[in-house]
């Protein structure tokens, strides 16, 4: 199993939204790295979501239905799975040197990234899980 994280603004589609459909499309990546992440995602990987804008905070868990490659480029299903007891924010994130070469602090702009697997288990720590 694999880990990532996606990122999406609230306003267009939060986690609450996640959680209320049971489950979701991600499509309409087009920055080449994060394609390369989306298709890399198979079934049962897990993701976390994370909202930008205002918030900037990893607020909940999906988990890979399924992917498939159309006409558009890579889809992903990601299906909710539950939200963080805590939301870890970036600011958090940026505060730990353990993280200093992770994407969500290197490269800003990546909306979708691998996660290394000690770093998910340091965001489930820091969001009251583990």
């Amino acid at each position: 199993m694999a880990y990532f994280l996606v990122k999406t603004e609230p306003t267009d589609y939060s986690f609450d939204d996640l959680m209320h459909d049971g489950r979701t499309i991600w499509n309409g990546v087009t920055n080449r790295l994060a394609l390369i992440n989306l298709r890399a995602m198979k079934k049962n990987d897990q993701v976390f979501i994370y909202h930008s804008g205002k918030e900037k905070s990893v607020v909940g868990i999906a988990s890979v239905g399924g992917s498939s490659d159309s006409d558009k480029g890579p889809v992903v299903e990601l299906k909710a799975v539950r939200a963080l007891d805590l939301k870890v924010s970036l600011s958090e994130i940026k505060s730990r040197k353990e993280f200093r070469n992770f994407d969500l602090v290197r490269n800003s702009r990546l909306s979708v990234m691998k996660v290394p697997d000690d770093l998910w288990e340091k965001i489930l720590k820091l969001s009251g899980g583990g």
